[in-house]
């Protein structure tokens, strides 16, 4: 039975609302003055408190600051007749957990510790029944014919789902899981059917519209270069784009949380191109072309080559962005590129902002989400501290709310400046082992690869034929492609049982769902 202490002068002229609470089910306990309060609340639990703030001697807010000493994590109310300003703001900055103005009547009360006792559960279970009530009805959707504004609504309701019934019933999960897996399925379909259109409507010089998605190649001309305006114009504002690789979208919304006092946000969204990875979708971004082009433009400068390190296959980012600047807005205008790798990186980012903003575009490379992905794959204790998504995510959220990458953020929205925030791709936590078959110059990476004579369940990849129609180079005669569907990952035969267990159960990018694909791009005004 629920413990509550109600500490009041005039506790008397209460009686009913005490005996209203008893018959509700909760054990009420009285006293008359807030020494007796704390002496009370010091020597024995209590669910709730609610204090009187006028009291002979000890009056309310000491006996508060008393009680949260002595026993911080019971919730306190506080009861007052004075709608005063000040002292509201007292009461709150000492952590009650409600504020109620006199007279209260007894629905008020027990509504306060409902809030404050059941609250939790009641939230999560109308989550539940929303999301079982809507279950029926996002399946359908899944059946019909969507464009991409469709699917980004799809995909948005499943991650605040997602974020709502973290901590649910295990079976309302369960349920949830499998409808992220039937919707990646009818999204890896979709995609199939559909992405050599758009790559030849690119081609073409087609705008995007709802059958035909933004793509990372056109993130900066279309949702960055405009912010910038005429270089040296009078309304000038500098502008920072921060692309944080591989970051998720639900990654993302919890970062937002920690931004809306800082800034005005507006939210759109762009296509990961295939492969879903840093040579591909990264180095466009910066191009400002599909990868067959950037091999064209660039051909001693681009490669895909994964076998080389990780450093080669971005090296030449900046370079790529000045000719992008060139083409798309004006060669003189002042533009920095960075790229932080580390810590100490990231501390020197956000300790010297004001001489970004000393540039019309910044463009920072933020890698430690991508980091986090690849260590959580080789670190035993790191999958155990995130073996589901999450925990992944919150781990992620817990290193911002204490990074240098919020404090940046922060400083950024003293100025007057535009922020633009996007990624090259997400991950997606890849479960299911799906043989491949290639010879010794095949790629290595787990969820696309390219190379010749390749072999794959079409159930489970989509395989091309001719890399050209999906706007990719073609590295020699004979090669295909082939990328992922699901939570899939592609392991050869040989050592199959070794490969399987090694990378089982880790956060991989590079084929097709919407984790991967469907990615924001974030507006960002300081708010003034």
């Amino acid at each position: 039975m629920p413990r509550i202490l109600w500490a009041d002068d005039e506790i008397d002229l209460l009686k009913p609302h005490v005996l209203f609470l008893e018959a509700k089910g909760y054990s009420v306990e009285t006293v008359t003055n807030g020494a007796d309060a704390v002496d009370r609340a010091e020597a024995d639990r209590f669910d709730v408190v609610f204090l009187d703030e006028q009291m002979p001697g000890m009056n309310g807010l000491d006996a508060l600051q008393q009680i949260k000493g002595a026993r911080p994590e019971t919730p306190v109310v506080m009861i007052t007749k004075s709608e005063e300003e000040h002292l509201m703001e007292d009461a709150i900055g000492r952590q009650i957990a409600d504020y109620l103005i006199k007279p209260v009547n007894p629905k008020q009360i027990l509504l306060s510790v409902k809030k404050i006792l059941d609250g939790g559960a009641i939230r999560g279970a109308r989550v539940q029944q929303d999301f079982l009530q809507g279950f029926g009805a996002l399946a359908a959707r899944l059946g019909g014919d969507l464009d991409f504004g469709e699917w980004t609504e799809v995909y948005e309701q499943l991650v605040r789902h997602d974020l709502e019934l973290e901590g649910a019933d295990e079976g309302v999960r369960q349920i949830l899981d499998d409808q992220y897996r039937e919707a990646n399925r009818a999204f890896a379909g979709w995609v199939e059917g559909r992405y050599p259109d758009w790559i030849a409507r690119v081609k073409d010089g087609q705008r995007p519209d709802r059958e035909r998605p933004l793509m990372s190649h056109e993130i900066l001309p279309t949702a960055v270069l405009p912010h910038l305006g005429d270089v040296g114009g009078s309304t000038e504002r500098p502008v920072v784009f921060l692309l944080i690789d591989c970051l998720r979208y639900d990654q993302w919304l919890l970062f937002e949380r920690q931004l809306h006092g800082l800034y005005d946000v507006e939210r759109d969204w762009h296509f990961g191109l295939l492969p879903t990875a840093t040579p591909y979708s990264r180095n466009a971004i910066f191009g400002g072309m599909l990868p067959i082009d950037l091999a064209r433009r660039f051909p001693q400068r681009y490669t895909v080559d994964e076998r080389q390190d990780e450093e080669s296959l971005n090296a030449h980012e900046a370079e790529f962005l000045a000719d992008l600047m060139g083409r798309k807005h004006r060669a003189d205008a002042r533009v920095r590129y960075d790229k932080l790798t580390s810590q100490s990186d990231g501390v020197q980012f956000a300790g010297r902002v004001s001489d970004y903003l000393q540039h019309d575009l910044s463009a920072v490379v933020v890698n430690f989400v991508d980091i986090l992905a690849h260590s959580r794959s080789d670190t035993r204790i790191l999958k155990e501290i995130a073996p589901d998504v999450p925990a992944y995510r919150a781990l992620t959220n817990a290193w911002f709310e204490h990074s240098w990458l919020l404090a940046a953020f922060q400083e950024l929205a003293r100025h007057d400046c535009t922020v633009v925030v996007s990624t090259d791709h997400g991950a997606v936590r890849s479960l299911s082992p799906v043989k491949v078959i290639g010879d010794r110059e095949t790629s290595t990476s787990l969820r696309y690869k390219h190379g010749r004579n390749l072999k794959v369940d079409h159930d489970d990849a989509i395989f091309v034929r001719e890399p050209e129609t999906y706007g990719l180079p073609r590295m020699g005669i004979n090669e295909n492609y082939i990328f992922a569907k699901g939570d899939g990952y592609f392991v050869y035969p040989t050592n199959y049982n070794r490969y399987v267990n090694q990378y089982r159960d880790t956060f991989q990018h590079g084929g097709v769902t919407m984790e991967e694909c469907l990615l924001p791009i974030v507006t960002l005004r300081p708010k003034q």
